[in-house]
């Protein structure tokens, strides 16, 4: 198996794409916030991975190729957001002055929790980005001398959690309003985040392509300040 996956550049793309495909079957058929695709795929890659005793650099080379894809399909929510311009307009400073705190609370949450537990600087800069999406955290650990592998993996778990909570918060602290629901997920949970703002509503998902993109540079100017920090 290990010498099919070496001489099959594909391979790695057909399982992860199978294994995604098979957690939004099972989303959409059992309807639990819990069976995140993204989730739920991981869960199946990695016991197969290791049961067949793949290296992971293997099947990264075949998977990679997806990977080339997050930018684009970063940009394309671009589009629903030109759908909703009017709506931006109308709402400007009130989803700028949420996403701008959501950013600040995170740095500042971040910043706490190093100190709590006594994380050094290279820690301390690693999660920094953890709310960004992969290709922009990605550059802000590296900038700043994180280790990017965890920076990656906090920036998957963090938009897991916020994909699979998004619900239980809105009803908890009670927040109704489409462009204050789409903000914040974007804001805290990026692109995975942003899937779940899509599946709400129209508004949703455009404030939540928005706050992707307005809270990566706020983020990337926040974290080189807050590096100073620790």
């Amino acid at each position: 198996m290990k010498e099919v996956f070496i001489d099959s550049a594909v391979l790695g793309v057909l399982i992860t794409i199978g294994a995604f495909q098979l957690g939004m079957f099972l989303k959409r058929k059992l309807k639990w916030s819990l069976l995140n695709p993204v989730l739920v795929a991981t869960a199946l890659i990695i016991p197969a991975l290791l049961l067949l005793d793949i290296d992971y650099r293997v099947y990264e080379e075949g998977a990679k190729y997806i990977t080339y894809l997050l930018t684009p399909a970063t940009i394309c929510l671009a589009v629903p957001l030109y759908e909703q311009i009017e709506v931006l307009k109308k709402n400007a400073l009130a989803i700028l002055a949420g996403i701008f705190s959501g950013v600040l609370t995170s740095m500042l949450c971040i910043l706490g929790f190093a100190l709590l537990f006594k994380l050094d600087h290279q820690l301390y800069v690693t999660l920094l980005p953890k709310s960004i999406t992969t290709a922009m955290g990605i550059g802000v650990s590296q900038e700043l001398g994180g280790i990017v592998t965890i920076t990656v993996m906090t920036i998957i778990v963090t938009g897991i959690i916020g994909n699979i909570l998004a619900d239980a918060i809105f009803k908890v602290f009670r927040i109704r309003h489409p462009v204050a629901k789409g903000a914040s997920i974007g804001t805290a949970a990026h692109v995975i985040g942003t899937s779940r703002a899509v599946e709400l509503g129209e508004i949703e998902g455009a404030m939540s392509g928005l706050a992707i993109a307005v809270a990566g540079l706020m983020t990337v100017g926040a974290s080189a300040v807050f590096s100073l920090f620790l």
